[in-house]
């Protein structure tokens, strides 16, 4: 599952893809500086992984990761193949959500693509490219529907109803996750299209260390402008956290924080937004050999989460033994929990929750 970092150039994408992957994708304060995109495997922060270490004491601890991928700026007119126009929206388009980053800071030494900072116009001509975009690929689909529709198909003639509607929608400057559409119908014609603003998207708003705490007005500007999107803002100092990784020590690293009023990166509150924003959660299994926490979509029955294991697992699925995961930071360990009748034996059915400890019986 890969979240794909977008913008306008120079407006701190690539910053904020070293921060999160401590690659070093190359940063300057000048336009197309990310031509091909970078990708990270970036960790995702976890204290509830920390606490099964201090418990278990197991040889290693593997935590769970997501894919970031920092593409290309976009520039007005993408969509016509301006810029590196097509090939910034071949790359969103194989990312599963978005994190839109906006500048929200002023700066005459950083130079802004449009001579001046206004996040929400910034917000305004990416989303038109992506819904250009978006409309290109409904009427090559409308095309081929309404031919079928004509014949009397039924199927066809309902596929086409939802597809206007869309269309409308997109003519109206309305990002496809903002188009009401009944949820049945979504999953059934719109879905299967992968539209880029059908994808899950996460505002983040780029501050400068004076705000890194509680925002500014560009933020709250952003707040209002996307509050029917059923979207994520969050706000961050990318050059501040920058400059935290830069620092050796995590001593150094938690005094800078503190100095702030910040209680962790900005960046781990991200992550863990990104792997929400994927519709993901994490279960674990704890041992003496390895405390590993693995990635699952959310609703996962048992069967499925073991299978991400090995497929085996998931083909020769017995039962699972399942330990919540406040029982056994209550108890102590795993013997512990057995002892208190706090560990359940589940089915195929089971649906996972989220911090679920996890052991699996199969036979194959």
């Amino acid at each position: 599952m890969k979240a794909g970092i977008v913008g306008l150039p120079n407006v701190g994408k690539s910053t904020l893809f070293n921060c999160l992957s401590n690659a070093k994708a190359q940063s300057a304060n000048f336009p197309f500086c990310t031509i091909e995109p970078n990708i990270g495997v970036v960790n995702v922060p976890d204290p509830r992984l920390e606490k099964l270490e201090s418990l278990v004491n197991p040889e290693r601890v593997i935590p769970a990761t997501v894919e970031i991928v920092d593409i290309a700026g976009l520039v007005k007119g993408a969509s016509k193949g301006e810029g590196l126009g097509n090939q910034f929206l071949g790359n969103i388009r194989e990312t599963d959500a978005i994190l839109h980053v906006l500048r929200c800071f002023d700066n005459d030494n950083v130079v802004h693509v449009d001579g001046s900072v206004d996040p929400i116009r910034d917000k305004e001509t990416i989303d038109m490219e992506l819904q250009l975009k978006d409309l290109e690929s409904i009427d090559k689909k409308l095309e081929k529907v309404n031919r079928t529709a004509r014949t009397g198909n039924k199927d066809a003639q309902k596929e086409a109803t939802v597809l206007t509607a869309i269309k409308n929608g997109l003519e109206a400057g309305k990002s496809v996750r903002a188009i009401e559409v009944e949820e049945e119908d979504r999953l059934e014609f719109v879905k299967p299209l992968q539209l880029i603003t059908d994808k899950p998207v996460m505002y983040v708003c780029n501050v400068d260390e004076a705000a890194a705490t509680e925002g500014n007005d560009y933020v709250e500007k952003v707040k209002e402008a996307v509050k029917d999107e059923n979207a994520e803002v969050i706000f961050l100092a990318v050059g501040t956290e920058a400059d935290i990784n830069e620092l050796e020590s995590y001593e150094e690293r938690q005094m800078f924080l503190e100095d702030l009023g910040l209680s962790e990166p900005g960046s781990a509150k991200l992550i863990r937004g990104a792997y929400q924003l994927l519709d993901l959660e994490t279960y674990f299994t704890a041992g003496e050999k390895e405390v590993r926490a693995w990635t699952i979509p959310v609703g996962a029955t048992a069967p499925q989460a073991a299978g991400v294991i090995h497929t085996d697992f998931e083909k020769g699925f017995i039962r699972a033994e399942v330990i919540a995961y406040n029982d056994y930071v209550t108890y102590g360990s795993e013997a512990k929990v057995k002892e208190a009748g706090k560990m359940r034996v589940e089915g195929k059915e089971y649906i996972v929750k989220d911090g679920d400890v996890m052991h699996f019986r199969f036979n194959v």
